[in-house]
């Protein structure tokens, strides 16, 4: 039996608990009636909101209630469920409203926002004064008020030249814009509704001034990435392995040095033939005369090793004999400067003259001609006249053996680089002989142009991330030309003839590239289907033998409009995997070196540590002194003297240096004599010669 209904309206996202309402006043029911007709809720909703507090007679909030995501677009929202009772049954119908609250930022469609803000637009520079850029969509999933949107510009490259509708989002232009204008535009746009208190929501729009797409790509790829952080990363990485390293390797140079130096000066002590001369400071001598020192000292013996002899000549600097001419025209031999004899060269008589002809890049020590039989010279000449080349040049590319009258390469000559473009490619040099003087001029003639240079790409230009896109549009006829390869071979003749090869491509049956010309071009219609990412690799080959070779990546866009692009584009700019393997390993060879150089330091610091321990141990320790002698250096002779002078450490407690050392007693021995009584009685017998005075003494007191 359907009773009494009820409408209660409440506002959304109400905490849990919150009351309702008072369901028994507002139906006449007291609350005897709640419990005794075991009011409960039934609903249709997999989710109660509400629950019935039959001791209170109130309805309170159990879940909490966003409108939007119970009703959507949905106006007015509202959700209905029954209360019952039994005996007599009842059926009470309750209507809970849902009033919308501002708690839904708005959303931006248009322009999407990626983590790199990928989406630009392009504005040509002959664009006029009202021109649409773009628009700026977004919603709101709030009602009422508080889905009105506003937009207002907030930051910008460059305010007097962009506005945004306030209403409608639209961007355009305010003046003309002009080629002073930066390509590169960054503007952002916050969207605002309506509601108490509002919400917004920011959008990033980048916009490119430019009327080519290569021009904005290589522009726009700090946008893609940022660049300048993953370069300061790198830098930083690179520099904290380097400190690392230094210090680490520091250490090790360190510890080594000492190791080193202990181990020489060991051996210097080892191999001397000098006495030990031992010092002791005079508080630590016997300076009683009572054969007892007042204090241990302990000391090391420091001593000279035998100085070796060497022998240290002084070579005189060697002469140079250059020829000079005095004013009667005779020629005379002086010492002196080389630039200032050269300089005289010119007044001497040309004799016989000689041309020899070699290929580029022949090895150092190679046969260029035999000097003194084409000049008609014997080998004693040579000698006697102290042949010599004479040259301007700074590098000498050829050296005479005047033993073998052999003129031979001594530089490796690069035609490209000794001539250029110029042919033919020769240089000169002299060949001077004194007694008589004599002056034979020589041409080398570089004549085959061997193929050491490989061709240069001069466009697409080839950067690190290879920036430079060509757009083809999806109208794209067969034959159109998306771009031409230009390269050039500093070689000259065949070795200079470039031919161009399609070596990859992501799809060989839309691109073809012009054997001779480099030109790339469509070989069908470009179509829907076609990726808009196409990467061509393409090498251009020399004609030489053998050949050398240049690799060039061209990017190409299959699309209509820029924005389509640049988002397919990022990962041509940087190469992310790159980056971040680079990074990864730096992380990891400072991590290692930061662990080794750190399990150095506390290597260190644990020996250190461990012997000052020991020493305390022995500070603290009343153990007896036992001094060894190895048997050879002991006085087995009886005359009181060491066969040899033996350098040793003596290991002692440190409490001896409490107590006074004393030489010259035997040590007592202690004897249990025991008595008929059966008692025993400790009696303690000494030797009453001193030890200073047997003649096996090991110890020698002068």
């Amino acid at each position: 039996m359907v009773g009494g209904q009820i409408r209660y309206s409440i506002p959304e996202e109400m905490k849990k608990g919150s009351v309702i309402g008072n369901v028994a006043q507002d139906l006449g029911l007291d609350l005897k009636r709640l419990r005794s007709g075991r009011a409960r809720i039934v609903t249709e909703e997999n989710i109660q909101y509400t629950e019935l507090k039959t001791d209170k007679g109130i309805l309170v909030v159990n879940e909490i209630i966003d409108r939007e995501q119970l009703c959507g677009d949905v106006t007015p929202c509202s959700f209905t469920f029954e209360m019952i009772l039994e005996n007599p049954m009842e059926l009470h119908r309750i209507t809970i409203m849902i009033q919308d609250q501002n708690d839904n930022p708005p959303q931006v469609l248009y322009p999407v926002q990626t983590g790199g803000s990928l989406v630009a637009e392009m504005v040509p520079r002959s664009a006029d004064v009202g021109y649409l850029v773009t628009k700026v969509v977004a919603v709101d999933v709030d009602s009422g008020q508080n889905a009105w949107l506003s937009y207002k510009l907030q930051k910008a490259t460059d305010r007097a030249l962009f506005e945004v509708g306030l209403q409608n989002g639209e961007i355009r232009t305010i003046r003309q814009v002009t080629d002073k204008d930066a390509v590169k535009q960054r503007l952002t746009v916050i969207v605002e509704d309506n509601g108490q208190p509002s919400r917004s929501a920011t959008v990033i729009v980048n916009v490119a001034v430019a009327d080519s797409f290569p021009e904005v790509l290589s522009e726009f790829t700090d946008f893609t990435h940022d660049k300048e952080y993953n370069d300061n990363l790198t830098f930083y990485l690179v520099l904290a392995l380097a400190v690392v390293s230094f210090l680490f390797i520091t250490c090790l140079v360190v510890i080594i040095s000492v190791k080193i130096y202990r181990w020489r000066q060991s051996r210097i002590l080892y191999h001397s033939n000098l006495p030990v001369i031992p010092y002791y400071p005079p508080r630590y001598s016997d300076t009683l005369g009572t054969g007892t020192l007042q204090h241990v000292y302990n000391y090391e013996v420091c001593r000279t090793t035998d100085s070796r002899k060497s022998d240290i000549k002084y070579m005189p600097p060697m002469s140079q004999s250059l020829v000079s001419v005095d004013d009667a025209g005779t020629e005379t031999l002086q010492n002196g400067e080389q630039s200032s004899a050269v300089s005289r060269m010119s007044t001497l008589q040309a004799k016989a003259q000689i041309r020899y002809s070699i290929p580029e890049e022949m090895k150092k020590g190679s046969l260029v001609g035999n000097v003194a039989q084409d000049l008609g010279l014997d080998l004693k000449r040579l000698r006697s006249g102290r042949a010599r080349i004479v040259t301007g040049e700074n590098i000498h590319y050829t050296e005479l053996k005047t033993d073998k009258g052999i003129l031979v390469v001594n530089e490796r000559i690069d035609r490209e680089q000794l001539c250029g473009d110029v042919t033919p490619c020769s240089f000169t040099f002299e060949i001077l002989l004194e007694n008589p003087m004599e002056l034979h001029p020589v041409t080398i003639e570089v004549l085959d142009d061997q193929n050491d240079n490989p061709p240069q790409v001069l466009y697409p230009v080839q950067t690190g991330g290879s920036l430079v896109a060509e757009m083809v549009p999806r109208s794209a006829d067969v034959g159109y030309l998306v771009t031409k390869v230009v390269a050039v071979d500093v070689d000259s003749g065949q070795n200079a003839w470039l031919s161009y090869k399609l070596q990859k491509a992501t799809d060989r049956a839309l691109f073809e590239v012009g054997l001779q010309n480099g030109e790339i071009r469509t070989i069908r219609q470009v179509t829907d289907k076609d990726a808009v990412k196409q990467r061509l690799t393409v090498i251009v080959e020399d004609n030489g033998q053998p050949s050398r070779s240049a690799t060039v990546i061209v990017n190409v866009a299959v699309a209509d409009s820029f924005p389509e692009v640049l988002s397919e584009f990022t990962d041509f700019t940087h190469d992310k995997e790159y980056n971040d393997n680079l990074t990864f390993y730096l992380v990891l060879a400072l991590a290692v070196v930061s662990f080794l150089f750190i399990t150095c330091l506390v290597v260190i610091i644990s020996v250190k540590i461990y012997r000052w321990r020991q020493s305390r141990i022995l500070y603290h320790s009343n153990l007896p002194v036992i001094p060894y002698y190895p048997p050879r250096y002991s006085d087995t002779l009886g005359t009181g003297t060491l066969q040899h002078v033996y350098n040793y450490e003596v290991c002692r407690t440190t409490d001896s240096r409490k107590s006074n050392c004393k030489f010259g007693r035997a040590g007592s021995q202690n004897v249990l004599i025991m008595d008929p009584s059966s008692t025993g009685t400790m009696q303690r017998m000494q030797s009453e010669k001193s030890i200073l005075d047997e003649p096996d003494s090991p110890l020698e007191v002068s």
